[in-house]
């Protein structure tokens, strides 16, 4: 008799056929307003509460774009150029980059913006994670390619290869220590 799963599944169904899959259509936008149990007692979000953010909407766009559940395999640097505090909000955006064959790089944008006294967002975060597509039997599948559709996307789409590429190779030197 079959045991029962702990958590309910969605069934996600087939997956994304192979063809290119343009760069736009993995777009994720989240907005959250942080509050006191995402800061410490000065006031200051944690930087814990905005990577967990982070992760999620960058599993989004991964998802969207391969149709497939995936995991985190990298943050590549993080650096927090500006604080967020208990009451702002903060908006991630996220989008694929480029693909391999079963992993896709994911940038991420994190602005926060005080929603009573001002419509100005200010950077605070920047990075880029690589994720792989997992089938139903938890094993890596390859994932569509990426089609860049304008100038800018296609600049985006050279620059997050040389990343991926970089990336990949100091994953292999850490491996090797």
């Amino acid at each position: 008799m079959p045991t029962p799963s702990t958590f309910r599944r969605r069934e996600f169904g087939e997956p994304a056929p192979l063809e290119p899959r343009p760069m736009s259509a993995s777009s994720s936008v989240i907005v959250q307003v942080m509050l006191p149990n995402d800061a410490n007692p000065l006031g200051n979000v944690h930087g814990g509460a905005i990577m967990r953010l982070v992760d999620i909407a960058a599993a989004v766009a991964a998802m969207r774009h391969c149709r497939r559940q995936v995991v985190t395999v990298a943050l590549d640097h993080m650096s927090f150029l500006q604080p967020v505090y208990i009451g702002d909000l903060v908006t991630i955006s996220s989008q694929v980059e480029y693909v391999g064959r079963t992993s896709m790089l994911v940038r991420v944008h994190v602005e926060a913006e005080n929603p009573t006294s001002s419509d100005k967002k200010v950077l605070t975060n920047a990075c880029v994670l690589t994720f792989v597509a997992l089938g139903d039997d938890g094993r890596p599948v390859p994932v569509p390619p990426l089609l860049a559709e304008t100038p800018e996307e296609q600049a985006r789409l050279e620059e997050g290869k040389r990343i991926y590429e970089n990336a990949k190779a100091e994953r292999a030197r850490q491996a090797r220590i």
